[in-house]
């Protein structure tokens, strides 16, 4: 068992011993909401956002990208779990900025028969819009679906929101 383990098994049974009314929280978040962010380590967004548990639903990809799945959680829990709100939160210094397609198909060895859309872009700002714009336009999202654009900045932990994505 790696060192890693062990201590996620411990941190695991001290929570565990200090669930108590946690035990009664309900699948439907309470403040009904939902983000999608990257899953950089270095973002937590119950702490930049103020979350408990059962406050919100919280998805996470590389370079918190609308893909085929994200829009089945997010449809999922707008449907089966009420959430009215979406917000869709990409970071500064994304890894997923760095590299193309290309060069992660080279990475791994990819040929044509396999090929991934990795999703990577080259600006946060538009990456958001194309995502706010996918969903918007997705046949099974409702018009009646409020979601917002931000950019965390991974210096000051501060959500700085694109302005633009409230038009799209």
């Amino acid at each position: 068992m790696s060192k890693n383990l062990k201590e996620v098994l411990f941190s695991n049974k001290v929570y565990a011993n200090n669930f108590n009314k946690k035990r009664n929280l309900k699948a439907p978040p309470i403040k009904k909401f939902a983000i999608l962010t990257c899953m950089d380590a270095r973002l937590d967004p119950a702490k930049f956002a103020g979350l408990s548990e059962g406050d919100a639903h919280v998805i996470r990809n590389a370079g918190g990208r609308v893909s085929d799945d994200v829009i089945r959680s997010l449809l999922i829990s707008y449907k089966l779990l009420g959430t009215k709100e979406w917000l869709i939160i990409h970071h500064t210094d994304c890894g997923m900025e760095k590299f193309s397609n290309s060069d992660i198909d080279k990475i791994f060895n990819i040929d044509s028969k396999n090929k991934i859309d990795w999703l990577t872009f080259k600006n946060n700002e538009k990456s958001i819009l194309q995502d706010i714009f996918i969903l918007k336009n997705h046949p099974l999202v409702p018009k009646s679906i409020h979601i917002y654009g931000y950019i965390y900045d991974c210096k000051t932990g501060n959500l700085i929101e694109v302005e633009e994505s409230a038009k799209v």
